[in-house]
């Protein structure tokens, strides 16, 4: 047996040994279809899950090529256990199909039988069909499309879902493809997208992911309804697409929470969409307003819960998600495979970074001792306060300062969860704060300051994780953040990776209290940037001299 980086167990885990000679090319290999758990320095662990292997199936891959990812790379023999789980695994997505017969029903059919029996005879699944057609078919509840797909999922048989689109109302849109042309990747990233029919583009921060929004658009010429997290990101989107477009201004609308505007683009946010009035979602009527050929849901592993509920409604309509990573911390990475879609498209973001599209960066966690008070006041502090006090231990501003000093003029990004904290590090490094409380257009401001280089240092909340374009952002001191939150460190580290025009690589601190959850929860965060490739250096606070 070839002397592999891979140990494939029979609990479905496989363990990659970290300093082997083929261990980056086994990791770009199996990131396809397997999620990273654990990653200490020498060896990670991934596990194969169901839901895996069915977004690796979607996206094209057979059981055989996953088989021979594990055997090429395996120190010892795959186990036949596992071999015939992935195949029958596998072998289960597509097995169901939900289609639409000669007078346009939705039907679910099977040429299982067995299988079509016995998920008709479910009990959250008998509501949603009607009659038995023929041996292999039966009609579908015309509204139960998306809440089919999502208990198929639970049940452990994902339907495949070809019962097409509306085409929606025509609307010209074309790239203005004027000194600049969609990458390589990007094409294909929209090709899968239109191949599959709905699902999900997985790209890093950087990127490009509304160039890939904008190809879309381009090739489906349709009204298009766009969903994004705030109001600066669904500006930032406008801009962008009046840039790289055909559309105008009078084409595209604002619907958030200072603008009510549809047009035949229109990009709202995801706050007014969940916004009630006398317990009753008070904008739903835009999901309606026009005949939507197109809808895209930026940082779609962002999606509130109630969006999932109206877009189980919305199946007859094509659906694009954008992401960075597809890890959600509340589990429900299994409803963005039904209702949105399986993941169409992944560029690891090494191998971007090899093409020069994002920036290299080095991720250093930067150990702190708390102070004898200190301690002793964690040690008291019941549990749920104890990761506040460590985030936020007055002895990590000593450390913040050194750090901005030893980059001095590069453009740095200060992270933090709490308003206090915030304005503390504001304040000491005599820099402008930007929280959810820091109005839109001073937001704005503050942004085209620092990309003009007139501000170098911004201090800022989480709502700076998300669709904020900072191309010359090099450094960015995260002192504290959600927890163990793995999607949130992908969204900061993000921020670094747009290429420079400097020519500067990224740099990108965790400070973390030692011998804390804050430690804890850093662990847990590193893990989706150590399945990209990323590796941290930890640092004692006494030693930053030493960092590149």
């Amino acid at each position: 047996m070839a002397d592999g980086p891979l140990i494939v167990q029979s609990d479905r885990t496989v363990l990659l040994e970290v300093a082997h000679p083929q261990a980056e090319d086994a990791r770009h290999d199996l990131a396809v279809f397997a999620e990273l758990e654990r990653a200490p320095e020498h060896i990670h662990t991934y596990r194969i899950t169901r839901l895996g292997l069915w977004n690796a199936r979607a996206a094209g891959h057979t059981a055989e090529d996953m088989l021979a990812t594990l055997e090429r790379y395996s120190k010892f023999a795959v186990p036949q256990t596992v071999s015939v789980d992935i195949r029958e695994t596998v072998g289960r997505y597509g097995r169901l199909v939900i289609e639409r017969d000669a007078d346009g029903a939705l039907v679910l059919s099977s040429t299982d039988v067995p299988v079509l029996i016995e998920v008709a005879g479910a009990k959250r699944i008998a509501p949603l069909l009607g009659e038995r057609i023929g041996d292999s078919a039966f009609a579908v509840q015309a509204w139960a499309r998306g809440a089919l797909k999502q208990e198929l999922v639970k049940l452990g048989w994902p339907a495949e879902d070809l019962a097409g689109y509306t085409p929606g109302t025509p609307h010209r849109i074309d790239l203005n493809e004027d000194g600049w042309h969609l990458r390589d990747y990007q094409n294909k990233a929209v090709e899968s997208f239109f191949d599959g029919g709905s699902g999900v583009v997985v790209l890093p921060c950087g990127a490009g992911k509304t160039l890939v929004g904008a190809g879309a658009m381009a090739t489906a010429k349709t009204t298009t309804l766009v969903l994004v997290t705030n109001t600066v990101s669904a500006r930032q989107w406008r801009d962008e697409l009046l840039r790289r477009t055909s559309l105008t201004a009078e084409e595209i609308g604002e619907y958030s929470g200072s603008a009510k505007e549809v047009k035949p683009v229109t990009i709202a946010t995801y706050q007014i969409l969940t916004a009630k009035r006398k317990g009753e979602y008070a904008h739903l009527a835009l999901l309606d307003a026009l005949d939507w050929g197109l809808i895209i849901y930026d940082e779609v592993h962002l999606l509130p819960a109630p969006v999932f509920k109206l877009t189980a409604e919305l199946q007859a309509r094509r659906r694009l998600g954008l992401t960075a990573t597809l890890v959600r911390e509340d589990g429900r990475e299994g409803d963005v495979f039904s209702l949105i879609g399986p993941k169409r498209f992944d560029a690891p973001w090494k191998e971007i970074e090899a093409q020069g599209f994002i920036s290299p960066a080095a991720c250093y966690e930067v150990r702190i001792d708390l102070p004898a008070s200190d301690r002793l006041e964690y040690a008291a502090a019941a549990d749920e306060e104890r990761y506040r006090l460590a985030a936020t231990a007055p002895a990590k501003l000593d450390v913040v300062k050194r750090l901005v000093e030893k980059h001095a003029g590069e453009r740095i990004l200060v992270i933090g969860q709490y308003l206090d904290q915030i304005n503390e590090l504001a304040e000491a490094l005599n820099a402008p704060a930007l929280t959810g409380q820091t109005p839109v257009t001073e937001r704005e401001s503050l942004y085209q300051r620092f990309r003009d280089g007139d501000l170098t240092v911004l201090v800022v909340s989480k709502v700076a994780n998300f669709s904020v374009d900072l191309p010359e952002a090099t450094v960015a001191v995260q002192v504290s953040g959600s927890f163990g939150s793995r999607q949130e460190e992908a969204q900061r580290l993000g921020r670094l990776l747009r290429p420079k025009e400097s020519g500067l690589h990224a740099n990108f601190y965790t400070l973390v209290a030692r011998d804390t959850v804050d430690q804890d929860f850093a662990q847990n965060r590193q893990r989706f940037l150590a399945e990209q490739g990323y590796a941290y250096t930890i640092l004692d606070s006494a030693d930053l001299a030493q960092a590149a």
